[in-house]
C-alpha cells in the first residue's frame, strides 16, 4: 500500500520545515541574518497522475533588508538597501556579507568579525583619534594634529542579478554561484546599490509571530501524516484477517 509510503514522505517533510524554523528562531538576533523557508514539490511518476508523496524542493533565503538597531559603534555599518561587503577568506577567494560589524586588526586592518580583511584593503592608522564612514562609503579618519579628516578609502558594495542564488558558507557570509550570477561590484548609491549608515547594524528578517505560526502548522501536518500511516496499517491488518 502506497498510502504508507505516502505518509512517510510527508512526515519528512513537516521535520524538514521544523528544521528550517528552529533554524531561523535560533538566528533571530544573529546580525543581517536572512530567514529560509522549505520549499517542496511533489512527487509525480512519468504517466501516473496519482501523486507518490512530496519531496524537498529547496531551502530558499528570503532576502528582504531587516531592520536597523542603533549601536553608536564607529566601525559598526548598516546597508540600506541592496549590497553586500566584499571580504577576503583565507584561500583568496571572495565571500559577501551584510553584516557590517566591522573590526581591527592587530595591524589596523578592516575586518570583519570574523577577522577576514574587508575588500578593498583599508588600514586605519594608530594615531586616529576618530573614523567616519558616509553613505557612500568614505572613510576619513581624524587626527589630533590636523582639523580637516583625511579620506583613507572608499568601500565598495557587490550586487547580484540573483541573491537567492547565493551560497550560505556560515558566518554571514555567502559565495557566488552561476545561479546568482556574477557580482557587480561599484559605490555604494550608484546604479541600484545601497548606501551606508554609521552607527547601525541590520537585525535579522526573521518574524517571530510568523515562525510560531508556521510551527504549529508543521507539527499539525505531522499530526495528520502520522493518522494516515495508522489508518493505512489498520487497513492493512484487516486485508490480513479477512485472507
Amino acid at each position: 500500500m502506497n498510502a504508507l509510503k505516502i505518509a512517510a514522505t510527508g512526515m519528512a517533510a513537516q521535520q524538514t520545515r521544523v528544521e528550517v524554523i528552529s533554524n531561523n528562531l535560533a538566528n533571530m538576533n544573529t546580525t543581517a541574518y536572512n530567514a529560509r523557508r522549505a520549499e517542496f514539490a511533489t512527487e509525480l511518476p512519468t504517466g501516473v497522475q496519482l501523486g507518490m508523496g512530496v519531496r524537498t524542493a529547496a531551502i530558499a533565503m528570503n532576502v528582504m533588508q531587516g531592520s536597523l538597531k542603533e549601536t553608536g559603534g564607529d566601525l559598526d555599518l548598516a546597508i540600506e538597501g541592496r549590497g553586500y561587503i566584499e571580504v577576503q577568506l583565507p584561500s583568496g577567494a571572495s565571500a559577501y556579507t551584510r553584516d557590517g560589524a566591522l573590526k581591527l586588526s592587530g595591524d589596523g586592518q578592516l575586518v570583519t568579525s570574523e577577522g577576514f580583511p574587508v575588500i578593498p584593503d583599508l588600514t586605519i592608522p594608530e594615531d586616529a583619534r576618530a573614523v567616519t564612514v558616509n553613505a557612500d562609503g568614505e572613510v576619513y579618519a581624524y587626527f589630533a594634529d590636523q582639523a580637516e579628516p583625511q579620506l583613507l578609502g572608499q568601500l565598495s558594495l557587490a550586487t547580484f542579478v540573483n541573491e537567492m542564488g547565493l551560497e550560505a558558507i556560515g558566518g554571514n557570509m555567502y559565495l557566488e554561484t552561476s545561479a546568482s550570477g556574477q557580482p557587480q561590484i561599484g559605490a555604494p548609491g550608484q546604479d541600484g546599490r545601497g548606501t551606508f549608515r554609521q552607527g547601525y547594524l541590520e537585525s535579522s528578517s526573521v518574524d517571530a509571530v510568523r515562525e510560531i505560526t508556521e510551527l504549529i502548522e508543521a507539527q499539525r501536518g505531522y499530526e495528520l501524516n502520522a493518522k494516515v500511516i495508522t489508518a493505512a496499517d489498520q487497513m492493512l491488518g484487516a486485508t490480513t484477517q479477512i485472507r
